[in-house]
């Protein structure tokens, strides 16, 4: 299959330090994968390189998406969409939250002057969000969305470009219980529409049932990588946490606590 991300032997220091180490690293299409990993481990890092917003250091390594290593924004919004907190903060002004999907065929945050909306591209949008249950957020101003709202409307910016695959960087992140819920089933549905997902996180409870592989992160290195059923065990998760795991599995859906069996 297509090569979706392949990153090779990539180091990058941030502020004095290793931040990622000798990483190497491939998604291909037809995949759906969660990156997990403790906090500090490098998984921000890791999205900011394959965002091209760090690079590797000393010029080694090498971070290619869509088989190529350097491209421009609209080829790179036809292979892969990146979700992320920090984009989420940039799109919430005072715009409605259609504008702000609308952006995402000019590689803008909400701002469409000076360019040209075509009435396909507001069908799309609206479409977008019909599929992702927001339509009603196309006329709300995204600076008074809540965080669970926001993350919607920026994944239905990622989806109007149509991509093969989307990153998606701690997705529930500031989210309650309940939007937190909604959100992973929104995200189980796109990856059963065709939409390949990498999800960065720490929350066991992200690796839903549609996640075939996790590669885990420590200390800036690929700690493992393989299989879900085989990598989620309370014995390798409590290796990479550093700290007794007890990792459940109930209806496909996975639950991790500290300390042992209650």
């Amino acid at each position: 299959m297509p090569t979706i991300i392949h990153i090779e032997n990539v180091t990058i220091v941030r502020n004095g330090r290793v931040a990622l180490d000798g990483v190497s690293l491939e998604v291909r299409k037809g995949e759906n994968v969660a990156i997990l990993g403790p906090n500090g481990c490098g998984k921000s890092t890791l999205v900011k390189a394959i965002a091209r917003d760090l690079y590797p250091a000393f010029g080694r390594g090498s971070v290619r998406v869509g088989g190529m290593d350097r491209w421009n924004l609209f080829d790179l919004r036809r292979i892969l969409g990146i979700v992320s907190n920090e984009l989420q903060a940039i799109c919430s002004r005072e715009v409605t939250g259609l504008d702000v999907v609308i952006s995402g065929f000019f590689g803008s945050y909400g701002v469409l002057e000076p360019y040209e909306v075509t009435d396909e591209m507001r069908d799309e949008a609206l479409g977008r969000l019909k599929f992702l249950g927001a339509c009603h957020l196309a006329d709300r101003r995204t600076d008074e969305l809540s965080s669970g709202e926001g993350r919607r409307v920026l994944i239905a910016r990622s989806l109007v470009n149509d991509p093969s695959a989307l990153l998606l960087d701690e997705p529930t992140t500031s989210l309650d219980m309940k939007s937190a819920h909604l959100l992973i089933q929104t995200l189980r549905r796109i990856a059963v529409a065709g939409t390949n997902l990498v999800l960065v996180t720490h929350h066991v409870e992200e690796v839903f049932p549609e996640i075939e592989r996790v590669v885990l992160l420590r200390d800036g290195k690929v700690f493992m990588d393989g299989p879900t059923d085989l990598i989620m065990t309370s014995e390798i998760l409590s290796e990479l946490f550093e700290s007794p795991i007890q990792l459940d599995k109930i209806n496909g859906v996975y639950r991790g606590r500290v300390g042992g069996p209650a």
